[in-house]
């Protein structure tokens, strides 16, 4: 587990998990994982997984490779954008323990 991206509104954890099977000196174990999306606001969580959880990853990457234009606030701005189009999906309360 692994936090990518913190900011007033979003938290983007990125998860990778061994999955059943063993390595061998040809391949390596499999992974698999996702990515958690945490509102803050709405106080919701989503897990992105497989396809989804690529396409996350391929929008943000190139987000970041387009740069800040001279502000990180800007960069900031169009992430945050970005993630709430994932998020308006999520479903499941952010439970406290």
């Amino acid at each position: 587990m692994q936090t990518l991206y913190n900011s007033d509104s979003f938290v983007v954890v990125a998860f990778n998990v061994p999955a059943e099977g063993e390595a061998t000196p040809t391949s390596p174990a499999p992974q698999r994982g996702g990515f958690e999306i945490v509102d803050k606001f709405s106080r919701k969580e989503i897990f992105l997984e497989g396809a989804v959880a690529h396409a996350f990853q391929q929008g943000v990457q190139a987000l970041v490779a387009q740069g800040p234009d001279g502000d990180a606030e800007a960069l900031q701005a169009r992430l945050d954008e970005y993630i709430a189009g994932f998020a308006q999906w999520a479903q499941q309360p952010v439970l406290l323990h």
